[in-house]
């Protein structure tokens, strides 16, 4: 079956099924935690409104998972559609939140694993307490991928004319997108020193511009790294493009794009079981959506889809260090997110209808 012909729920098939199976073990695990019906109710209810959390953060995050995929080698896509995915499922999902109490309570993994399960209260709190350094990291990881992608000599198509237009005419300027982080940091570390709140203060500026100076120099290792090895895979296989170093840069990014929603996931419960469950199929459809976005090419078709992905990816890096400073619900952020694709997607169909109308025209006058 070729893309054009496949449905776009065949492309939901494993993301279906995944649903199914995660909301029998969320009514399980509620049962067993519970023993009552209306207890399995509520778990089954978290679940389910896990994955339309994760779905509503993660709509940019398919897209651009879908802009780099398109220039990877057939090989090196499938890899990341199935070790990625597994990646993403279980390391993001469950092992990151793990080892962000092994790290920060200095116990081990078997230990934190028990914690996760016997004490989801003290479990959850620490994961909260971790949020500054987390918003930091993620925010400015994404911050990087957002501007580099306006930052960028050859973009030729502009749906914000008058920004992106204005923006590309400085991108010939070397290192002008990490000058403008760099500005960020600072500006916010000196707002944290500054502020009145006793959870904040200078030793919260130094663990916020520590922790965001790590994710600036994350995001230009695996460019570099990616670079390295993409360059070496051509000279050893002749010309495969975006093999093991975008593969990389995808899986961080997935990384970045978690962040918000695995602290998030612990406004609605502190079970570390249960949000991976509804978080795992979240990130089912993200994979069915990157998917289906290859294979029938609605990049290209709707040209201004993209660059409102961008502009969420910036909007959430932006979001991400207000919330070292205030708690923003994640609701606003994932409909936030979820608007400009809107938007963009609805620009992209009066651009077509533009065009088709243009052509049209330019046949009847040619008749003529």
């Amino acid at each position: 079956m070729t893309a054009a012909t496949k449905s776009t729920l065949t492309y939901f098939k494993w993301a279906f099924i995944v649903t199914i199976i995660g909301l029998i073990l969320g009514g399980y695990l509620g049962w067993q935690m519970t023993g009552t019906v209306s207890g399995t109710a509520t778990i089954f209810f978290i679940c389910a409104v896990l994955a339309v959390l994760e779905i509503s953060l993660s709509f940019d995050n398919a897209i651009v998972n879908a802009n780099k995929l398109k220039d990877m080698t057939p090989e090196w896509q499938h890899r990341f559609l199935t070790w990625g995915i597994l990646i993403a499922v279980f390391g993001m999902r469950i092992v990151f939140p793990l080892l962000i109490v092994v790290i920060a309570a200095n116990v081990g993994p078997w230990t934190a694993m028990v914690m996760a399960a016997t004490e989801p209260d003290r479990y959850a709190q620490i994961m909260k307490d971790a949020h500054l350094p987390i918003a930091a990291f993620g925010g400015t990881f994404l911050m990087m991928v957002g501007l580099s992608f306006f930052f960028d000599h050859e973009k030729d198509v502009h749906w914000v004319r008058w920004f992106e237009e204005k923006i590309a005419t400085y991108s010939s300027i070397k290192g002008i997108e990490i000058a403008f982080v760099l500005i960020i940091m600072l500006v916010f570390s000196r707002i944290i020193a500054n502020s009145a709140d006793p959870a904040l203060g200078p030793e919260a500026a130094n663990v916020f511009f520590s922790s965001a100076i790590w994710g600036l120099l994350t995001f230009l290792l695996v460019e570099v790294l990616g670079g390295i090895l993409d360059r070496s895979q051509q000279v050893l296989e002749g010309a495969a493009k975006g093999g093991f170093g975008a593969f990389l840069y995808l899986e961080v990014l997935d990384a970045s794009f978690s962040f918000d929603g695995v602290i998030g996931a612990f406004a609605l419960t502190s079970n570390l079981f249960i949000i991976a469950i509804g978080l795992g199929i979240g990130a089912m459809y993200v994979r069915s959506m990157t998917i289906m976005l290859v294979e029938k090419g609605t990049l290209a078709e709707y040209r201004y889809l993209e660059h409102g992905a961008f502009y969420a990816i910036l909007i959430l890096s932006v979001i991400m260090y207000v919330q070292s400073l205030v708690h923003i619900p994640e609701v606003i952020t994932g409909l936030g997110g979820a608007t400009l694709i809107g938007i963009s997607l609805w620009s992209s169909i009066r651009y077509n209808k533009r065009e088709r109308a243009h052509e049209v025209e330019a046949k009847k006058t040619a008749a003529i």
